[in-house]
């Protein structure tokens, strides 16, 4: 065990260099986040009713070639194992959003992992923490995206296997970036065959975490066997800054027309974008509240696919 771990951490296999990695790269760790007892089906299965229905998102995804075409769901009267062996049978995920808002065993269980960081980074000083579940079916896949703020991924049950790819302009082009933070589209972002061939692949199985740079494009597959992860957001005084930038960036490109924009997350061009931003959400143009606005099909746990389609759902 190093030396930088105690027996009771959450994270396993810490080590002093990964202090200059995080946030910069790849960083594949070990958790006991299933020694907590917060993360097996039963318990999953209670949290899943206690989850109010605004954190509750599901979704089914089909492929053709390079295409994809998502589906939304939900609940319905299925009761939370019910929803589990249904997403056992069929392509789908459920995400469980914001667990710690309204479940306080989980706030307790994000701050202890932040407060393990914090002491090991030397004031790794992080705000808008958040916490989620992902509950998904044999061999579901996830399409090509981003995420706006710090990620990690912890796996729970079963075997994840994820792209990562360069974080350039040529697999992530700025003003995609844009259009997420502008809430102008989901995380989805244009995806070729090819992009694989530069990808870097991780499988993730039970007890092991990985993180990555801010705005890493990427993908996931799922194993022949039912998943459970833990995902885990955070923002920086420098996440900020980058989403500040790219947010101005955004703003004047669609006011004024202004193009090749500086992205640096630090200088004293942030604050008048910070300020493009600002005036930008109060004037009331951003696209707020949930982007999906319909849903196809709800859980059916009697059914071979564990769904049904919801009647006039296009």
């Amino acid at each position: 065990m190093n030396s930088m771990t105690k027996n009771d951490d959450i994270l396993v296999d810490w080590q002093s260099r990964h202090q200059d990695l995080l946030g910069v790269h790849a960083i594949k760790l070990h958790h006991r986040l299933i020694d907590t007892g917060l993360f097996s089906r039963e318990v999953l299965g209670r949290l899943i009713e206690r989850c109010p229905k605004n954190e509750l998102g599901l979704e089914s995804v089909s492929f053709e070639g390079e295409q994809h075409q998502r589906l939304y769901g939900e609940l319905g009267a299925a009761s939370g194992m019910e929803a589990i062996d249904a997403i056992a049978k069929g392509r789908m995920w459920m995400n469980i959003r914001r667990v710690m808002d309204w479940a306080p065993e989980y706030q307790a269980l994000l701050t202890r992992i932040f407060d393990e960081f914090d002491a090991r980074m030397g004031g790794f000083k992080t705000f808008k923490r958040n916490l989620g579940v992902l509950i998904s079916s044999p061999n579901c896949r996830v399409p090509y995206h981003a995420d706006i703020q710090g990620q990690s991924l912890w796996q729970i049950e079963g075997v994840k296997r994820i792209f990562l790819y360069p974080r350039s302009d040529v697999f992530m082009p700025s003003t995609n970036i844009e259009k997420i933070l502008l809430r102008e589209t989901t995380e989805d972002m244009p995806y070729r065959g090819w992009f694989d061939e530069f990808a870097t692949v991780y499988d993730l199985h039970p007890g092991e975490m990985l993180t990555w740079p801010l705005y890493a494009p990427h993908k996931v597959e799922n194993h022949d066997c039912l998943n459970i992860s833990v995902t885990m957001e955070h923002w920086t005084q420098q996440i900020w800054n980058s989403y500040a930038v790219h947010y101005g960036n955004g703003v004047l490109r669609r006011t004024l027309g202004l193009q090749n924009s500086s992205t640096r997350d630090h200088g004293i061009h942030v604050y008048p974008k910070a300020a493009s931003a600002f005036l930008w959400k109060k004037s009331g143009r951003q696209i707020t509240g949930d982007v999906v606005s319909k849903r196809d099909f709800r859980i059916d746990a009697a059914s071979p696919i564990g769904r049904t389609d919801i009647a006039g759902a296009q």
